[in-house]
Formats: structure tokens, sequence, C-alpha cells
């Protein structure tokens, strides 16, 4: 019951009646209505009761010095106005403060509605395709293997694997991403994005709590539960400030025998904007980056990005798409390009090295017919061995066409070239000579570059750190913009974390990933981002930052925002506290009563707090 009127009295519509009774209560006396001053018990109620109640409800439950709160100081000034009979006073005081609690609530519920958001677009049922009969069923029925059907204009219930039909997803409640995506047989969907045109088939490969909207929604809950340092040391700070006002307000009162002096420094003491201001900046900038497909998990990596000034890069699936593709066919010897492709093809369809299904893809995408293959044989790692049109063909690395005595000599230019560009390559030879070579590439990014130039330019440190070889980790950081010196190649995962390591004793490090074996290093990293959440499991949760979508643009923009809100929340706090000292020394002066305190003070407050609501809306102009 008495929660229930409390909630009732701190919401908006009882707190701005209040703040209209007190102004009356202000300009009465002033009209020769002298009465009219005790209206101002109306705002002393109904913004001091809730007051009061969080007061005593912290020191019930709180532990330790938490139980000393602002809001314990402000309803001690209350009391402390009432008993000297400056009613307007005791008013004001309690409903500046309330008024600076509300917006506070307001800008979290802004920053909490995009979570609000995510819970709504988990539909109830499923439209699951048995025998050929598509039945509805409750979402908790679905399984991994089921195959479902979704039509237009619905919300994709579980990730999958499109089995028939084509369509375009609007992912941008999950990616930030402005345009749908086309997708077709064998494409990935996630759960919480909306088909917009085509029916579709696709089999289940997560449902339930294993979902990409569940784990977002985990994310984003984990992150409103988690403060930042500085959020636990304004905490801290409000504490210890208390009996530091009630030390200097019992100063002042001794040495002057002015009991309004002391009331008047306990009015204005109250570190109201140091307790406000932080977890409305955390969760302004929380909220903000959400609606553009970056999950922050905590208020601790928020600020601990604003420090970092060298973040690291996996190489595959991170600055690359990776995915391989023919780059390059060079034929040798006068050998037809097309027929050179077609030969390779033909023999590595069979093949379940990398290499070769990229190379067998790359002509079926161009609807090249290709020849029979007769006989196949492979050497794992090493190359294969096809029998094609009356012909013995050898495919593979150099090493391997070397051990079955095949010269190389024709192909050295060729060879020397791929291999600077960081290129793989594939050589073909028939039964005694080489017919050609195959590069082949994991294609960049095309947001790398600029994505590498915008950290640049926010004074960042760009490092590569990969497993790949050198010659191929050097090309690929030419490509972006990393500098040689500062590209480290070959690295298995416990080196990739020596390499954190090292770079950590110039300063924080951030780590870019998206795989399993870029977990340990993400973990180890001062801020873990891991790429594409929505297709990866492990490397999320190791991260301390997920990117809903393969966009490197994101990356910039959440140096960006951890910058503006730091700096927003130091200046916001120095502010503060040189409003608060500044008031303090007026009120021992006898400058200030507590009218005029609690309105500098309040005013200070409030004007702080609006500062780190304005967070949620700032444009970035990277």
């Amino acid at each position: 019951m008495l929660k229930r009127i409390n909630d009732f009295l701190a919401g908006w519509p009882m707190t701005l009646v209040g703040g209209v009774i007190l102004l009356a209560s202000f300009l009465l006396p002033r009209l020769g209505v002298p009465q009219g001053q005790y209206a101002a018990w109306v705002s002393v109620i109904v913004c001091g009761v809730p007051l009061v109640y969080l007061a005593l409800w912290r020191i019930r439950y709180n532990k330790g010095i938490s139980k000393i709160s602002s809001a314990l100081l402000i309803s001690l000034a209350m009391v402390a106005a009432l008993l000297i009979g400056d009613l307007f006073a005791a008013g004001e005081v309690t409903f500046i403060m309330a008024i600076g609690a509300l917006l506070e609530d307001m800008t979290t519920n802004r920053a909490r509605r995009g979570l609000e958001n995510l819970l709504a677009l988990s539909p109830l049922q499923a439209r699951l395709v048995r025998e050929g009969t598509a039945q509805e069923v409750p979402l908790q029925a679905v399984v991994p293997g089921d195959i479902v059907r979704v039509l237009p204009g619905e919300i994709v219930p579980v990730d999958g694997v499109i089995l028939a039909g084509e369509t375009s997803i609007d992912q941008s409640a999950m990616t930030g991403e402005s345009l749908p995506v086309d997708k077709g047989p064998g494409d990935p969907v996630y759960s919480g994005t909306l088909n917009r045109f085509g029916a579709m088939d696709f089999r289940a490969t997560a449902a339930g709590e294993n979902s990409s909207l569940q784990r977002l929604i985990r994310m984003v809950e984990e992150a409103d539960k988690n403060q930042a340092p500085t959020q636990r040391l304004a905490d801290k700070w409000a504490s210890f400030l208390v009996p530091v006002a009630l030390l200097i307000a019992l100063g002042a009162y001794v040495f002057t025998g002015d009991i309004v002096r002391a009331v008047t420094v306990m009015v204005v003491f109250c570190p109201c904007a140091l307790v406000l201001f932080t977890p409305t900046a955390i969760m302004a900038a929380i909220g903000q980056a959400t609606r553009q497909g970056v999950i922050i998990k905590s208020g601790a990596a928020l600020e601990r990005m604003g420090q970092v000034k060298t973040i690291a890069f996996d190489k595959t699936g991170t600055l690359t798409r990776g995915e391989l593709t023919v780059s390059d066919i060079l034929p040798v010897a006068g050998e037809d390009p097309e027929r050179l492709l077609r030969l390779a093809a033909a023999a590595e369809s069979r093949s379940e090295h990398p290499l070769g299904k990229a190379i067998a893809a790359y002509a079926e995408e161009r609807g090249l017919p290709l020849p029979e293959v007769d006989l196949f044989h492979m050497s794992a790692g090493r190359g294969i061995r096809a029998q094609m049109e009356g012909k013995t063909y050898l495919l593979g690395s150099e090493n391997f066409l070397a051990e079955e005595g095949i010269a190389l000599d024709q192909a050295a230019d060729a060879l020397n070239r791929l291999r600077g560009e960081g290129k793989a390559s594939v050589i073909v030879t028939d039964e005694d000579r080489i017919i050609g070579v195959l590069g082949l590439y994991d294609q960049v990014r095309p947001d790398a570059a600029q994505a590498m130039a915008s950290l640049r330019r926010l004074g960042m440190r760009t490092v590569l750190l990969t497993g790949d070889h050198p010659t191929a980790a050097k090309a690929i950081a030419r490509q972006v913009g990393i500098p040689e010196e500062d590209v480290f190649a070959q690295l298995l995962p416990g080196e990739k974390m020596k390499n954190i390591q090292a770079l950590q004793r110039s300063g924080p490090v951030c780590m870019i990933g998206d795989g399993v074996n870029d977990a340990p290093a993400l973990k180890l990293a001062d801020v873990g981002v891991a790429m594409g959440a929505m297709g990866s499991d492990i490397a999320v949760e190791a991260a301390d930052v997920a990117l809903m979508t393969e966009d490197l643009s994101r990356l910039p923009y959440l140096k960006w925002l951890s910058n503006a809100t730091v700096r927003t929340i130091r200046t916001a706090i120095t502010l503060s506290m040189c409003i608060n000292f500044a008031a303090v020394t007026l009120s021992v002066l006898g400058r200030l009563t507590p009218t005029t305190g609690a309105l500098v003070h309040n005013a200070g407050s409030c004007f702080v707090v609006a500062l780190a609501a304005l967070l949620y809306d700032r444009k970035y102009k990277g």
C-alpha cells in the first residue's frame, strides 16, 4: 500500500501539481495573500514523501556506506528548512530533486525502449512444415532441424538456413542496417528479422534461448545491470559527501551562530548531479548504441573503450569477408583462360579443400560446362590428380608439383606476383608441363580502409594479428592502411594473447575478432569486440561489445561514442563539483538563503542531467 502511494506521488502528474502549487505559494504572498505561503505544504508532501521513502529504504536495505545517500541529505535539508520555518525552501528542494529523478528515469526508459522493441519482435508461434503441410505451433515447440515456413510480412521466429524461396529480409531492428538484405537458398536467416517480400522455407538451426534474438536480449539486459567504474565511484562519493555536508553545516552554525546558514549548506551540498548524471549518461549512450546495432554489455566496457589507444584486428572474417574467390586466371604457353578454368573447376569439383571449393564455385557462378572426371585422387593438404578427356592433370602447390617432377620455371613470374600480392595459388599441369596458375584471395571488406582512416583520425593505433602467412598479412594491411611494422602474422591463439599482453604495456587495448580462435584474445583485451554477432556464439560470449552486423564503420562510431560519454561525464562532474563548492562558500558567507541556495544548486543538477540525456540523440559525424 505504502509503495503504491509512493509511486503515485513520484510520477510526473503529481510532481507537476506540486510544482504549480509551489509557484503559487511563492507568488501569493507577494500579491497580498500571506496565507498563500502555506500552499507549499502540498509540494513538501507530494515530493517529500517519495524522497523520505527512498532514504529510509536505502538505510534499511543498502549495505555499508551506501546506506548514506543523497536522498537522506535532501530529506535532512527539508526537515531543517521546516524547523526554521522556511516552508518554500523545503518544498523547492524536494520538488527540484523529484524533477531530476524523473529526468533520469525518462532517459533510462528511452534507452530501455530498445530492449522492449526487441522483446516485441519475438513471435509467439511458428509455422512448421510436416509432410508437406504447414501448421502453426507454439514457438517453444520448434527444435533445430524443423522446417519452418515464413510468409511475407511475418517475423522470422528462429534462426535457420533457407531451403526454398527467395526474399528480402529487413534486419534493421537487429543490425541497424537501413536496407533489406536479399536472401535465397543456402543463406542464413535470424530470429527477430522481418520477411519483407517472398515466402520461404528454412531449416531451423537455433531456437529458444539459443536464437540470435534471445542472445541479443540477454546482452542488453546484462548491459542494463552492469555499472561503470565512474558510476560506482560517483555513488561512493555521494555517500562520503553526506557526512562532510553535516560537518560543514555544524561548523557554520558553531562559528556564525546562524542556523539559516547551516540549513543552506545542507541544501546546496547534496551531490544530486553526481548521483544522477553518470547512470543517465551511461544508459543514454548504451541506448543509442543499441539503435545502431552495437550492443555494449556494460558501462565498464563503454568507459574502457574511451581510454583505448590501440585496436588490434583479426584478419579473416574481420578485415576480410572470410570467403575465398578466384582473382587471377594466368594461362601459360598460349593456353585458353576459359579452358584452364574449366579443367581446374572440374578437377576440384570433388575436392573438400577450401581452395578447390572456391574454384569450383567460381566456375559454377559463370555457368561454365565442365568436362567429366574419370579418375580422382587427393593428397590431403598438397594437391589432386584427376583424369579428364583422356589426360591426367595435376593441381596443387609448388611443393606437390616439384615432388611430382614438374618444372616450375614457366610459372615463376606468375607465382612471384601472386605471392607478393598475398594471394594463394593453385598450379595446373597436364601430364608433363604447366598450363596455368589460378590466384585466389580473401576479399577485403569494402569499408575496411575507410574505417582504419577514421580510427586514425581519432588517434588510434591499428594492429593486425593473424594466423596467416606474413606475405598475405602484409598485403591485406597495405590495402586497408595498417603499417607493416604493426602486422603480426602466423600466430596461434595463444600467441595472439601474448601479443595483446605486449600491446597492453603501452595502454588499454581493444581486440576485434569473429571466430572461435579469437575468443581468448577477446577475453584478455581491455575491450573485446565481436564481429557479426548474429552468426557466432563463442566470440560473442567472450566479447564486451557485439556488432550485430559485419560493418566496420561501427568501430569508429563506437570509439567516438565512448570518447563522448567519458568526456561528458568528466565535464559534468567537474561542473557539478564547482557549483557545489561555490554554493557552499556563498552559504557559509550568508549570501544564499535556503530558498536561493536550492534554486542555484538544483537548477545546476537538472542542467547536468539534461546534458547527459542529450547523449541519446547526439549524432556521429564520422
